[in-house]
């Protein structure tokens, strides 16, 4: 992490490299840009974006670039804008480009700290809009430990199809409903016609909403701006406010460290458990806390998962979507109400300069009336919705969502694929039936690599009305917009040699969320033998691809890239 020292008289802690007479040249060429005199004696603020005209989480964001830029202007600093890339995982989903999702979070946050680091900025707001963006982003915040700020393009409205609210995931589950005979491929059209009715992150409480209330809760970004949808003008006028509060945390001299706390990580798990939020989570907040030295582990998730309820009637196991939290009070209200009965931490410094509780005084209580937040006293279930399990199978864990799951155990059959193209393909031949253990491997960090998302092959099991009979386990990653019997994020992965390397068609798997345990019911002597038998696969070894492959940690570790230690790298 860079040493940096930042005061209300050394706003310029960085670009004053150029200030020098022998600096001359590089003048001359940020002149071109439109520098003067006058720019040069004011801070740099970079306004990075990962705009991108393939996905409508992310269309609209250079405009929101040129938004921050305006707000950078007024507090007296020079903005410059800079872009990154974007991987839409919707577009991605099932297809051999989900193998780069959870790579571009890794090439987000490097290509944020070389573009900013290269160009020396005193500070920077990072605008995302994709799952993997506000990850990306707040990976290379903390890297570089400068005064930034993220901030959240907003959520999609709902599409709406005969008076109905739909989005994204309807139209995953409509391939199921189509191929069990319960939809027409009209139907199934029109759903998709009708889906993504403009710009904005996938509606519901999946993955980029999740990130995004996240980020808010531990201060990085503004208070009540993750539930501003893509569309409004609280939106934008939260877009150009970032740009004028990163210039007051330069005056300040506060930093990300200053922000990310243990503390700040225990009250984003908190409130992503009371708003059911994705299993994602737990693989970006494990990486964001290894970027902020904060000591952060799986089991920390099982702590609160068992003390907070799920309150949250959201999609994807509820009926509601992030627009409609905005209406009843956003964000801020779900805090508030934790706050008020002892779930966060009110004293934590965040982004604005105020504490979490002084922040919140400025918002209102949850609307009365409304029914988007259930009472604490009668929760949607009383723990809460993520739960890390242990066994066999996964000596270091796996993640499994169980919101909206009425069966709390199984035992059934293994049957493993080795691809999910291959399990896509027996659901869509009926050769899926109820009690099976559905097992995707080879699919993990390592071995996709990249940790490709699941969500066409559980909305299809979810779509033929099999969510509460069969269970999916990976060692890939389900998204956030998956529900149902499913674990995902088994490790060690299958390509390193973890047990499900040498799980076969048959053996019986027990998933419990009772006693938080995953196990295969194989006897240690037979399981010995298997691995005797069996030769792994070689790691991909090709391009950006294989370079993540060689370098990519554990999930049980977030699957990050910077580990040095063999011993810390996942490889077992």
């Amino acid at each position: 992490m860079e040493e940096n020292i930042v005061s209300e008289n050394n706003m310029k802690h960085r670009s004053s490299v150029y200030d020098s007479m022998v600096k001359s040249p590089n003048r001359a060429m940020l002149r071109a840009t439109g520098m003067t005199d006058d720019s040069f004696e004011k801070p740099i603020v970079g306004v990075i974006s990962t705009w991108a005209e393939n996905t409508p989480c992310n269309i609209h964001l250079h405009g929101f670039g040129q938004i921050a830029k305006e707000g950078v202007k007024d507090a007296g600093a020079w903005p410059v804008q800079f872009g990154t890339i974007t991987v839409a995982d919707g577009i991605a989903m099932g297809t051999p480009g989900m193998r780069f999702s959870l790579t571009s979070r890794d090439i987000i946050a490097d290509s944020i700290e070389a573009a900013m680091g290269g160009h020396n900025v005193d500070a920077f707001v990072a605008i995302g809009g994709c799952d993997k963006n506000m990850p990306g982003s707040m990976i290379a915040i903390a890297n570089m430990d400068i005064p930034a700020i993220f901030a959240y393009g907003g959520t999609i409205a709902p599409g709406n199809l005969n008076g109905k609210d739909i989005d994204l995931v309807s139209v995953f589950e409509g391939i199921g409903k189509w191929n069990h005979g319960d939809m027409t491929a009209e139907e199934v059209k029109n759903l998709e016609c009708n889906a993504c009715p403009g710009p904005g992150g996938c509606g519901g409480m999946y993955t980029a909403n999740t990130m995004a209330t996240a980020i808010e809760v531990m201060g990085m970004s503004l208070p009540g701006s993750s539930s501003h949808p893509a569309e409004s003008a609280e939106k934008k006028a939260d877009i150009e406010e970032a740009g004028r509060a990163v210039v007051k945390m330069l005056e300040m001299g506060l930093k990300p460290s200053d922000i990310l706390t243990r503390e700040a990580f225990e009250d984003a798990i908190t409130v992503t458990m009371a708003l059911g939020g994705s299993t994602n989570a737990t693989l970006h907040l494990l990486a964001i806390a290894h970027a902020a030295n904060v000591d952060l582990t799986l089991e920390d998730f099982n702590d609160f998962q068992e003390r907070v309820p799920h309150l949250a009637d959201l999609k994807p196991s509820g009926q509601y979507v992030f627009q409609d939290l905005y209406n009843v009070g956003g964000v801020p209200a779900v805090m508030k109400y934790l706050l008020k009965n002892g779930f966060l931490h009110g004293d934590r410094i965040t982004c604005t300069g105020k504490t979490v509780a002084e922040n919140l005084e400025a918002f209102d209580d949850l609307t009365p009336g409304q029914k988007v937040i259930m009472p604490l006293e009668n929760p949607k279930r009383a723990d809460g919705p993520l739960i890390i399990l242990k066994g066999n199978l996964a000596p270091e864990g796996a993640v499994a969502k169980v919101s909206g799951v009425k069966v709390r155990n199984i035992t059934g059959p293994a049957k493993v694929f080795d691809s999910e193209e291959d399990a896509i393909e027996a659901v869509l031949s009926d050769e899926i039936v109820d009690g099976d253990v559905v097992v995707v491997r080879f699919v993990g960090p390592k071995g996709g690599p990249g940790m490709p998302e699941m969500l066409s092959l559980s909305s299809m099991i979810v779509g033929k009305g099999q969510g509460d009979k069969v269970a999916l386990l990976t060692d890939g990653r389900f998204s956030g917009g998956t529900y149902g019997l499913v674990v995902g994020h088994i490790a060690p992965e299958a390509q390193v040699g973890g047990p499900i390397a040498y799980l076969r068609t048959g053996d019986m798997v027990t998933v419990d969320q009772d006693t938080k345990e995953i196990t295969m019911h194989v006897p240690d002597e037979e399981l010995a033998k298997r691995k005797a038998e069996t030769e792994l696969p070689p790691l991909y070894s090709r391009g950006v691809l294989g370079k993540y492959a060689h370098i990519v940690s554990s999930a049980s570790r977030g699957a990050v890239t910077d580990f040095w230690n063999m011993d810390k790298s996942g490889k077992a």
